[in-house]
């Protein structure tokens, strides 16, 4: 499904989010802090436009998918990037190799996330950290109906003119209206053994970025 997106999958995510997409980056790289000369992994990269916006921070930035398309695009329009395939439940890396992990709207798409954020934790250091961005519960009951209105009626509708493959969109809302709210979200990092878990809502908590610490 995502290799059939791949070409205007960027474009398409800009213009579905309103624009707020860059904002949504730019937040994750100020709460993952990298520092020069620190290895973070970008799971779940797609065609690398997170791992370009943490790279800013100096820090050496390794991006990782399984999709084969996004990673053929991404190399096209972001030949600096450091991309690679790899499957998030058995990821290519030995053990506490990167300061920091993240993973942006991709942890909905894991078979099994508590094995996925297990994994990351396997890759991490001691007293790394770790930034989910992921899209989240409206704490606003009447910005949540907003919002679901136009997760299920109006995003379908956009996404048939401007995606290559309308289709996985209606996956896309269907995805974000069956994940857990930020609590829920929270013990399940938990049970994948970090600590310190904590969240900060964005853009009304439409999307929460969620900290943890590698014990």
């Amino acid at each position: 499904m995502f290799d059939h997106v791949a070409r205007r999958y960027d474009r398409t995510n800009t213009v579905l989010s309103l624009g707020q997409d860059r904002f949504w980056r730019r937040a994750t790289r100020a709460a993952l802090a990298l520092r020069p000369g620190e290895r973070c992994l970008d799971l779940a990269a797609g065609t690398g436009v997170s791992t370009e916006e943490l790279a800013r921070s100096g820090a050496f930035v390794v991006g990782a998918d399984l999709s084969l398309g996004m990673l053929t695009v991404g190399k096209t329009v972001r030949p600096a990037a450091t991309l690679l395939a790899a499957d998030a439940l058995a990821l290519p890396f030995v053990d506490g190799c990167f300061d920091a992990v993240t993973i942006s709207f991709g942890l909905r798409n894991f078979v099994d996330p508590v094995a996925g954020l297990t994994e990351l934790a396997r890759v991490t250091r001691p007293g790394g950290r770790l930034v989910v961005c992921e899209f989240s519960a409206p704490t606003n009951a009447a910005f949540r109906r907003v919002y679901l209105g136009y997760l299920m009626r109006a995003l379908p509708v956009v996404a048939r003119r401007i995606s290559s493959n309308p289709d996985a969109y209606v996956y896309l809302a269907e995805s974000i209206q069956a994940w857990p709210a930020q609590a829920e979200l929270a013990e399940v990092i938990a049970r994948a053994g970090w600590t310190a878990v904590r969240w900060r809502n964005l853009t009304g908590g439409i999307v929460a970025l969620h900290h943890a610490t590698r014990p």
